[in-house]
């Protein structure tokens, strides 16, 4: 044991030397975010929060920074995959002399990342007892999770020492996944998203480590102060990387940017709280923010034409823009007493308010024209999308003022509101995310309901608090929006009944989708994929548990300081910038 501790001593110095020569302390990275709800990797469900993580915790692979449609390339893994037995046989090996940062867990020792830690790690994203409510779909996938599972859930407890025996480490740092038939998006995403935590901090954390992020990522927490700011700092124990290859000429002047650059070669990250889009535009404008992600009538502030503003263009600032990998629809909770339900008279309602609302509108002047309208549960650029599938817009008040009378809503009361068919009184609430543009879409659904005598009151509470009512059910309407995923699955999946409320929101719940839903991740072929997902779009068209709206338009704006810079449609990786110090201070005198 001491010959392999004096082994080991100089590779922990030389990577401690490597990191403190390339990051430097004076690179603070600026940016701003919403407030985040955990640091814990398996227990995230938004981008806000999957953002920081990745900067802390690494899964074994990562989505492509440069390559589009992305690909996963080795983060923490030895190579490549390695999938054998037709798709249903996936073998990983971990990088040996990877460190998780210290921890008073470890006791003083160097703690090396192992593939048990993964088994762990996979073995927390399925847990039912954990914020998230366990991943369903994986569950059945996985060769004998299933029992586990049930198990857990009975007991509301999970035995993380009973093996599953499609979820091993076969030796200390070769792991292998063995399904019960192919499903790649799923795997993918779990390989390519899920962080690796140590097994003993979580447990010595009593279960909790939403602010104790251990990881072995480019960076460590140094500061959270909840809903003003968090900090890290870069872990001087990482192992140096390099800039991700490419050989698309349109990366050409990236790359030698790039060349020769070990990262990460900012030493903060300094992540600023702020909900409200202007004032994120007016730091960026005083130099406070090194890039910042703007949409909607917002965005347009800087441009002129559809093109950046001549004296922002003068400053050397850039603009990136592309469709997100994120539907944004109105979701209506199935299991609400007014709304839900499968009966003629529930889907007539719900029909009615989608052909009252008015998505043109929405496009043209609350996201001032920064947007598309959705004419699918897919959004574009991300597996399963259909791009040759027309546009044909719901928008018809009459239809709806006509379905609403044949179903039981003729009725009006004093004020010009129609009632419930029991001839009550019949108010119907919506919950928003405060900030943004959420006064705009009030105002919009407003005029588009009382065109057609319908009463609607607004919910509006800070995107952390929507989430949490979200996933307990407590709304009746909601506009948001959900993906992310390369695969394109997360929107479709969204309406399968065997994933859990925290994804299912709208507690949707119909065979004729599911197997529809089945059918797309057994699809080998991008033909397969998009033919099942068009059938799942009909029948959400049809049965309307929630209403396709746009695909938003992220406009990213950056410093001319600010090095190495790609929008990040898929992940946000801080670890591939770097910032000219000499023109930020020039830029900001």
């Amino acid at each position: 044991m001491k010959r392999r501790a004096l082994r080991l001593l100089p590779l922990l110095v030389l990577a401690v030397c490597s990191a403190a020569l390339a990051a430097d302390p004076a690179k603070i990275l600026r940016v701003a975010s919403p407030d985040i709800e955990t640091l814990d990797p398996q227990q995230y469900s938004d981008r806000p929060s999957h953002d920081v993580l990745v900067a802390i915790f690494e899964p074994l692979y990562e989505w492509d920074y440069l390559r589009s449609p992305p690909r996963l390339l080795a983060v923490t893994a030895a190579g490549p995959l390695e999938i054998t037995d037709d798709g249903k046989t996936w073998t990983m090996r971990v990088k040996p002399g990877i460190f998780f940062t210290d921890d008073p867990a470890f006791k003083g020792k160097p703690r090396e990342l192992v593939a048990a830690d993964y088994v762990y790690s996979y073995k927390r994203w399925l847990d039912p007892n954990l914020r998230r409510g366990g991943a369903p779909i994986l569950t059945d996938l996985i060769v004998g999770a299933r029992p586990v599972i049930d198990a857990a859930r009975a007991n509301s407890k999970f035995d993380y020492d009973r093996p599953i025996e499609g979820l091993r480490a076969l030796d200390r740092y070769t792991l292998r996944i063995r399904l019960t038939e192919p499903n790649y998006p799923n795997i993918q995403d779990m390989i390519g998203f899920v962080g690796a935590a140590a097994r003993e901090v979580v447990e010595a954390a009593g279960g909790d480590i939403r602010t104790r992020a251990v990881g072995t990522g480019p960076y460590r927490l140094r500061e959270w102060k909840r809903g003003s700011r968090i900090m890290l700092e870069a872990n001087p124990a990482y192992r140096q990387v390099r800039f991700p290859e490419s050989d698309d000429p349109a990366h050409a002047a990236l790359m030698r940017s790039m060349q020769g650059k070990l990262f990460p070669q900012a030493g903060v990250v300094e992540v600023n709280i702020i909900d409200e889009d202007i004032t994120r535009l007016l730091q960026f404008e005083q130099g406070g923010l090194d890039y910042i992600v703007l949409r909607a009538e917002v965005a347009t502030r800087l441009l002129v034409d559809d093109k950046l503003k001549p004296e922002y263009a003068a400053r050397g600032i850039t603009r990136h823009v592309f469709p997100e990998p994120y539907l944004f629809s109105f979701y209506f909770n199935m299991a609400d007493p007014v709304l839900g339900g499968m009966s003629n008279e529930r889907i007539a309602l719900r029909r009615a308010i989608a052909l009252a609302l008015d998505i043109e509108t929405l496009v043209r002047v609350v996201y001032a024209g920064q947007a598309l309208p959705a004419n699918q549960l897919v959004p574009p650029g991300v597996g399963g999308h259909d791009p040759e599938l027309p546009f044909k817009p719901l928008y018809d008040p009459a239809a709806a003022r006509a379905l609403l009378d044949r179903f039981g809503h003729k009725n009006f009361d004093a004020e010009g509101y129609r009632k419930g068919p029991d001839g009550r009184p019949l108010t119907l609430g919506m919950t928003l995310r405060s900030g943004a543009i959420s006064r705009e879409i009030q105002t919009l659904v407003k005029k588009s309901m009382d065109a057609v005598g319908l009463r609607m009151d607004f919910h509006v509470t800070p995107f952390q608090d929507a989430i949490k009512e979200l996933e307990k059910g407590k709304y009746q309407m909601y506009f948001g929006g959900f993906g992310g995923s390369p695969s394109g699955y997360p929107a479709l999946l969204q309406l399968y009944s065997k994933q859990p409320q925290r994804v299912n929101v709208t507690q949707f719940k119909f065979a004729e989708y599911d197997r529809a839903a089945e059918q797309f991740l057994r699809s080998a072929t991008d033909a397969e994929q998009i033919a099942a997902a068009r059938k799942m779009s009909e029948l959400a068209r049809t049965y309307m548990p929630e209403l396709p709206a746009i695909f938003r338009l992220e406009n990213d704006f950056a410093q001319p300081w600010l090095l190495g810079f790609r929008p990040p449609v898929f992940a946000t990786y801080w670890k591939y910038l770097d910032i000219d110090l000499a023109r930020r201070r020039a830029a900001v005198r």
